[in-house]
């Protein structure tokens, strides 16, 4: 080897041990700043427990008691809806529009046929859904909330108007 590269390869060697001796200061300055003095943490032996104890415990034995808030009173009952109320807050939707085939409030050709098939079918449809050869009925409509009997009282109004 020439004298040369031995200077080139001491200065090199000397270079990078300055610099990661500088990394390591850093770092390690750095962990106590990031990692919130978590070298000035409590590690005793129950503090480590308690720190790596699971979220959950497997319950093998008798059930555990669990207390149960008392039950809040059950709210008033509501009016059920009137039909054109229902009809004016979810019907409106499909059947003002034509949406999905949807037929529309007083159009008697479109409802025609669905009349033909009885009231009983038609609010069975309203309630479970129907899908047809010109249109589809999602189950309860647009009203996800409304009970059975608000559903029958939108179908007779629906109807009363295709009459």
């Amino acid at each position: 080897m020439s004298q040369e590269t031995n200077t080139y390869f001491g200065t090199s060697v000397i270079v990078l041990v300055v610099v990661g001796a500088l990394a390591a200061l850093i770092l390690n300055l750095m962990s106590g700043v990031v990692g919130g003095g978590a070298a000035t943490a409590d590690m005793s032996a129950a503090a480590v427990e308690a720190r790596i104890k699971p979220v959950g415990q497997m319950n093998t034995g008798a059930p555990i008691a669990v207390a149960v808030a008392p039950a809040a009173a059950a709210p008033a009952a509501a009016a059920a809806r009137s039909g054109d109320a229902v009809y004016n807050a979810s019907c409106v939707a499909c059947h003002g529009t034509g949406a999905a085939g949807a037929p529309k409030l007083g159009d008697k050709a479109a409802w025609g046929d669905r009349l033909a098939q009885g009231m009983d079918t038609l609010v069975k449809h309203s309630i479970n859904g129907f899908q047809g050869k010109t249109g589809v009925m999602p189950p309860r409509g647009t009203c996800g909330t409304c009970s059975d009997a608000e559903l029958k009282a939108a179908v007779e109004f629906m109807v009363s108007k295709a009459k």
